[in-house]
């Protein structure tokens, strides 16, 4: 099993590198407001996790920079997510709100809609 599992990161990998979207240009200043707004992100995630995969490819499409942290290769990423956003599984969004409360979302779709509302809204604005 162990075999198989490596096996099948390894092509999860190189699908990733090979298909990755190309991301929306915006104007320096649009795209300097966007990361702003989105610094205060922080989505922890596994290199090869499929849904992981998918949450990047929203991210690289959209153009949004928000920091990664692989809870897998980082054990102090991990015992964040697990103590602090309740569980220990990926993909979960940390979302650290502007009166200081943190909100952590742990579904793939969900993350990407919010991120395509809130990157949307920032365009908009």
């Amino acid at each position: 099993m162990i075999v198989i599992r490596w096996i099948l990161a390894r092509i999860i990998l190189v699908v990733d590198f090979l298909y990755r979207p190309t991301g929306i240009k915006r104007s320096t200043d649009e795209q300097a407001a966007l990361d702003k707004s989105l610094s205060t992100l922080a989505l922890y995630q596994y290199a090869a996790c499929p849904f992981c995969v998918k949450v990047r490819w929203a991210m690289k499409r959209n153009t949004l920079n928000i920091e990664t942290r692989d809870a897998k290769r980082n054990p102090e990423f991990a015992k964040e997510l697990e103590e602090q956003g309740g569980a220990l599984k990926v993909p979960c969004l940390r979302i650290e709100e502007e009166s200081g409360a943190i909100t952590w979302m742990y579904e793939s779709n969900d993350i990407i809609d919010y991120l395509e509302n809130r990157s949307s809204t920032v365009a908009t604005a």
